[in-house]
């Protein structure tokens, strides 16, 4: 962990931005080398680079108010009350196996910086009811976030993506949450209901690839809404595989507490959507995150 504790941040110089714009247009092209190039060893070696590149970038004083927009293939969050942000980025190992980077950079004039190492692969045995530590990471491709007033101190959603294996994928709604006494980031909490009553540290929702799942926040229902899966035998020789039937679930924020909705609409679907692939055959129409180049979010 890089931290320096003092003010958060200000205006940066001219001088200092010149000198972050030179170290992202670096990061630009690792970035896309870490998801477009064919060979192994050149996408881990982009990841190699990438690393000391951004820490480097970070390193420079009132860093925080440089927005990093020219960087498609990372996703940079915003905590609502500007306390922090998390950069996430996805490394393709093969067709089974996807590795996560990530860092929290805290809103200070000098570097106050907390690692996420993903060990994913570690912990699918009670994923959804553990506490991790920043290294110790369940890692994702973090597209989305919203804070809780919980009473227990300041939580925070973060809605992300697994790619998880050649034929599932996986959704993911993670608590983020600091420790009191340390400042250290914690993920997982005991703060997400289900339909039983008991309380999850996070929610996974695991996909056949084909099909395409939602699971964000809807500014118009003022609720994350996600879509309720059903099993069925894959089409490849997979074995079993979860599927939207239609309806959909949701969560809203009441009095900082989730409540879950079990039904958020009365339609159900004819059949279950499919999914359209991040890269849809055309990597230079959209970005590692679904975007449209050029255009809006998810």
């Amino acid at each position: 962990m890089l931290t320096v504790k003092g003010q958060e941040t200000g205006s940066i110089t001219e001088e200092d931005r010149e000198i972050v714009a030179d170290y992202e247009d670096t990061l630009q092209v690792l970035s896309l080398m870490m998801v477009t190039d064919s060979v192994e060893k050149n996408r881990f070696a982009a990841v190699r680079k990438m690393i000391p590149t951004l820490v480097k970038a970070l390193q420079v004083r009132n860093s925080y108010s440089y927005p990093f927009d020219k960087l498609r293939s990372i996703s940079v969050q915003y905590a609502p009350d500007s306390t922090f942000r998390i950069f996430t980025w996805q490394l393709f190992v093969d067709e089974d196996t996807y590795r996560y980077y990530g860092a929290i950079q805290m809103n200070r004039q000098d570097l106050s910086l907390f690692p996420l190492i993903d060990r994913s692969f570690e912990i699918d045995e009670n994923l959804m009811r553990t506490a991790l530590p920043a290294d110790r990471w369940y890692g994702a491709l973090y597209y989305n976030l919203k804070k809780i007033d919980h009473p227990d101190g300041p939580q925070y959603l973060l809605l992300g993506y697994d790619q998880y294996t050649l034929y599932r994928r996986r959704k993911v709604m993670d608590v983020l949450h600091f420790d009191a006494e340390t400042g250290k980031p914690l993920f997982g909490a005991p703060i997400i209901p289900i339909a039983n009553g008991n309380k999850l540290h996070r929610l996974v929702l695991e996909y056949s690839a084909e099909a395409k799942v939602r699971f964000n926040y809807d500014p118009n229902l003022d609720m994350i809404v996600f879509d309720h899966l059903i099993p069925m035998e894959g089409r490849y020789g997979e074995g079993s595989v979860n599927v939207p039937d239609g309806s959909y679930q949701a969560y809203r924020i009441v009095d900082g507490q989730l409540s879950f909705v079990d039904k958020v609409f009365d339609q159900v679907s004819e059949r279950a959507p499919r999914e359209e692939p991040v890269f849809d055959g055309n990597r230079n129409k959209r970005d590692i995150l679904g975007r449209k180049k050029g255009g809006g979010g998810r």
